[in-house]
């Protein structure tokens, strides 16, 4: 069957360095297979060229000449997924958002924040933290993951147990649809409840449906204190039904993990460094968060009164 796709010639390339310029057209083999590839295991799909608007009107324009020639456009991030998102399966272009990495506005009146997708997401984080605020999602690559990636993928973390992911943190945001047009849905207020609600609709949905070109994000006044522990156990099912323990003891950990043993000694071996009790079979890590230092000891000694811990 032939492809519904058309291949990029040198005058798409001639146009999208009028759109772009020179500098923001690669097309070396080596930048194509670096935008082929992302975290997923042995993928790699070269595009045949990575284009890296600075502005949303040309992210526009670049998108009214692809659906008039019918190349494909695969929005891409930092390149940290594990899901393939990134991966230009059909060739065509890799629209790299790395060069949109401005943060606009911290607003600490209404308690957010306005970035562009390509914002590392822990510099957002430390950027408000600076301002006495936060933003709790942390995935695992929050230092070198860009924000427009977690939309894209409603990226999670540890601390979603108590704080969410990232789609509760979504207020508003502009986008550019296959067509070029530029659209914006929601902005800076929290309750937001007649009609559809479209931002959300774009949370998650790996730039299928547009392209993330500024987003406002909620934000919560920063936790003061914070307590980690470490609770090791010779069974993972008790460490699995654990953490409902504490929840009945009336505790919310900001954060919990469920650490296997055999992959903590791994980690040991690999690194040259010592885990606490390594010889249990499961692992909780356990953060707690607050404002009050003593309440959160106390509560740290509550959590491990409830759980206790069947390591012998």
């Amino acid at each position: 069957m032939p492809s519904p796709f058309a291949r990029v010639t040198a005058d798409d390339l001639a146009a999208f360095r009028m759109i772009c310029g020179d500098g923001n057209v690669l097309t070396e083999q080596a930048e194509l297979d670096i935008h082929g590839a992302d975290e997923t295991e042995d993928l790699c799909f070269p595009p045949e060229v990575v284009l890296r608007p600075e502005t949303a009107a040309q992210i526009q324009a670049i998108m009214r000449q692809c659906s008039r020639r019918r190349i494909p456009v695969t929005p891409r991030g930092a390149g940290t997924g594990l899901s393939g998102g990134a991966l230009p399966v059909n060739g065509g272009v890799s629209l790299s958002l790395a060069k949109m990495n401005r943060i606009l506005e911290i607003d600490t009146s209404n308690l957010v924040i306005v970035t562009q997708p390509g914002v590392i997401t822990q510099v957002l984080q430390e950027a408000v933290e600076a301002q006495g605020l936060y933003y709790p999602p942390d995935p695992a690559s929050r230092g070198s993951c860009f924000i427009g990636g977690n939309i894209a993928e409603c990226a999670g973390g540890p601390r979603a147990l108590k704080y969410g992911v990232t789609k509760d943190y979504v207020l508003g945001v502009e986008a550019v649809l296959p067509d070029g047009s530029l659209i914006r849905w929601g902005g800076k207020l929290l309750k937001n409840v007649t009609g559809y609600n479209l931002a959300q609709l774009l949370v998650g949905s790996e730039g299928t449906l547009a392209i993330v070109t500024e987003i406002t994000l909620r934000l919560i006044p920063l936790p003061k204190e914070r307590v980690c522990l470490v609770v090791p156990f010779d069974d993972g099912q008790a460490a699995a039904r654990a953490l409902t323990k504490i929840f009945m003891a009336r505790l919310t950990p900001s954060a919990a993990e469920y650490l296997e043993g055999a992959a903590v000694r791994c980690a040991e071996a690999k690194f040259g460094k010592s885990f606490p009790q390594s010889d249990a079979e499961a692992h909780l890590l356990l953060e707690l968060d607050g404002n009050d230092r003593a309440q959160l000891d106390k509560d740290a000694t509550s959590g491990r009164c409830a759980v206790g811990s069947v390591k012998r």
